[in-house]
């Protein structure tokens, strides 16, 4: 049963004065972040990369995990105030260690970004037996934000956005299947169910964190093109080529939503980690610089996030399914 998203969520745009095609620089401004120690999951490749960028030279302290420090390295060359470490997302041992070592340093953690993904992969499971969408794009992030949960709790005031997807307008999670055992792998459908359930992790992980001055936010960053996200993908299956006007703004577009640029996709992301615009809120899915509008069910495209993705009965269901695939739990 899918339940009336606009009764039990603060799903609304505000008038942010913001055009929703600003850059991840122009959000921040003259913003100064120096003090704030940040995370940003897949930080080094696409709107991951532009996001570090943004908030290292506004000052913030960045940690970037990598399942290849030498290739993240050479990725963010000349970038200031990064750290290193080491982090897989579909291996619990790699990421309890990430966050032991985090944890070891004694810092708050301010902001928490779970940007990493992977897109359109053929059917591959971690250790575990979980599919590798669900397992890199939700569980793993999941499991890493649990270890992190005192680091988040020290800040007294954080931050966790959830990369999101329009691609969760393709249905929800099928809780009595989530990992493709016993239905037919359709990996755009493995994409979407992961895309839904960070946002629905946003809206449950937002009601434990409130108490402690963690809010959480579900990100849609838009339709971009030129990431390397899905890059082993065939040529037929990308993206179409984008067109521009004479000032060299994007202009075509998908399902009445717009193309962006690398530095405008990472601009959401920005948005929901610093704007005092969005203080005293949580649990809420945004998009181009705004809270996203919550449309039906029954509406086929267009900007918005379907109900399914905000319900918060379905988020606790969620919750308690990524606790029995992890076996972890948040600490009070």
């Amino acid at each position: 049963m899918i339940h009336d998203p606009t009764k039990k969520t603060p799903q609304a745009p505000i008038n942010t004065g913001i055009d929703p095609q600003a850059t991840a620089r122009e959000v921040l401004g003259n913003h100064n972040m120096r003090g704030k120690i940040t995370i940003v999951t897949g930080g080094y490749s696409g709107i991951g990369l532009e996001t570090t960028r943004a908030l290292a030279e506004a000052g913030a302290t960045v940690i970037v995990p990598a399942h290849n420090i030498e290739k993240a390295k050479v990725a963010l060359a000349g970038f200031p105030n990064l750290e290193f470490d080491t982090l897989d997302l579909m291996d619990q041992e790699s990421i309890d260690g990430f966050a032991r070592r985090f944890l070891g340093s004694g810092r708050p953690l301010n902001i928490l970004i779970n940007n990493a993904a992977i897109m359109g992969d053929p059917l591959t499971r971690d250790a575990r037996g979980n599919e590798s969408h669900f397992s890199v794009n939700h569980l793993g992030h999941f499991q890493l934000t649990a270890r992190l949960w005192p680091a988040l709790k020290k800040a007294r005031g954080a931050r966790v956005v959830a990369l999101s997807s329009y691609s969760h307008h393709g249905g929800g999670i099928a809780f009595d299947d989530p990992n493709f055992e016993h239905r037919e792998y359709i990996k755009w459908r493995a994409y979407g169910q992961s895309k839904t359930a960070t946002a629905l992790f946003a809206v449950a992980l937002d009601k434990r964190g409130k108490a402690h001055k963690i809010r959480a936010f579900a990100v849609h960053p838009g339709f971009i093109p030129n990431t390397n996200l899905g890059h082993d993908l065939p040529t037929t299956e990308r993206m179409p080529p984008t067109v521009r006007d004479e000032k060299g703004q994007i202009i075509s577009n998908l399902d009445g939503m717009l193309f962006k640029t690398v530095e405008q996709g990472a601009a959401t992301t920005i948005w929901c980690a610093t704007s005092e615009q969005l203080n005293g809120m949580g649990g809420i899915y945004c998009e181009n610089l705004n809270i996203a509008e919550a449309v039906p069910a029954d509406r086929t495209k267009g900007p918005g996030v379907w109900p399914w993705a905000i319900d918060p009965e379905l988020a606790e269901r969620l919750w308690a399914l990524s606790e029995k695939l992890t076996g972890v739990k948040f600490t009070d």
